[in-house]
């Protein structure tokens, strides 16, 4: 029996087949790389970079415009949480970005894309604005290698992504309810110097993160407030942007109420933190909104404690455990903290 993302891959094979295979120099494919089931690439092209992450977040453009007080930030940011496969491909010299941008388009519309919107044209601002908040895979660090000019100048493979005729489109590819989020973008590679087409292709899948990683225990909340005077919550979980506690940070509550009622003199700041993407208002009210959650979750039965006891406090991204240029940092600023009063 056939699967969509076979189906889908077919509608795009099929889309591609006219186009020429032929490169001036023979290119390898990075080890161990492979195109994504759902989409295809250019016919020719050499897969260049790839990062797989089978459970991350992803911010991409929900639309063209831009925040009117920052020409450089999304007005509209998709928060995602899935698995999330980032691939880069080099087409073959002598293509046109047009040529290649419009297959692309052509076999996705095939195979049932819908499409949230595109830019063809004046796309420099959407590009700075994602980079800046999305940081394409990190700079592109996974992306080995370069692309050479026609006259031996070389270009590494992490400048690869330009605004020189650059054009994007986001939008869903898949069935309703399981539907993959795909952000294609397509630039000239590095600059005109080089002849050549880079193609970058970002695909989130909803997916459920694995659960029962992290135990958590009443003694070692409290070793931590003695030694630190406060510790991170590690068990509770929120949707990316969202303020709802997840059903699995139930061990994580279990254990607060278990620690207050061994502590009855205990008092805390239940203190919600954010990375530093987006405006600092929003996550401000994003950091209290899910300490607030917390704190709610505790006084309410069955655990009832005392409101006085855990009060609520958001500090936005002001007190980073972590870098936030990477995605590993970002990951440790979003945290909640128990800290003693």
């Amino acid at each position: 029996m056939k699967t969509f993302a076979h189906c889908a891959a077919a509608l795009l094979a099929a889309a591609f087949a006219t186009a020429a295979p032929a490169a001036d120099k023979p290119v390898v494919d990075l080890p161990g790389a492979a195109d994504h089931p759902l989409v295809k690439r250019f016919a020719g092209s050499w897969l260049a970079g790839q990062s797989i992450s089978n459970w991350d977040a992803a911010v991409l453009p929900g639309s063209a415009e831009m925040a009117k007080t920052d020409g450089r930030q999304f007005k509209d940011p998709l928060n995602l949480e899935g698995k999330v496969t980032r691939t880069l491909y080099i087409a073959p010299r002598g293509k046109a970005a047009l040529e290649v941008w419009r297959n692309y388009e052509q076999a996705l519309n095939a195979a049932g894309f819908k499409k949230r919107f595109s830019c063809e044209s004046k796309c420099a601002d959407l590009y700075f604005a994602w980079w800046k908040t999305s940081d394409p895979n990190k700079g592109m660090t996974w992306a080995k290698g370069s692309v050479e000019t026609p006259t031996g100048s070389r270009y590494d493979l992490t400048s690869a992504l330009s605004p020189e005729d650059g054009r994007m489109l986001v939008g869903t590819l898949g069935k309703p309810g399981h539907e993959a989020t795909v952000l294609l973008y397509n630039s000239l590679a590095a600059n005109a110097t080089t002849g050549l087409v880079t193609t970058y292709l970002q695909i989130v899948e909803p997916k459920a993160m694995e659960t029962g990683q992290v135990t958590v225990d009443p003694a070692a909340l409290q070793a931590g407030l003695a030694a630190e005077g406060r510790v991170t919550l590690t068990g509770l979980f929120f949707d990316t942007g969202k303020t709802e506690l997840k059903p699995e940070s139930k061990p994580q509550l279990e254990a607060m109420a278990e620690l207050l009622k061994s502590q009855p003199a205990l008092k805390a700041w239940i203190v919600g933190h954010t990375d530093n993407v987006g405006g600092f208002d929003a996550n401000e009210k994003l950091s209290l909104a899910r300490a607030q959650a917390v704190a709610a979750a505790l006084t309410a039965a069955p655990f009832k404690v005392d409101a006085k006891r855990v009060v609520p406090k958001g500090l936005a991204s002001l007190a980073p455990v972590a870098g936030n240029g990477d995605d590993a940092g970002k990951a440790r600023n979003r945290r909640v903290e128990l800290v003693a009063q």
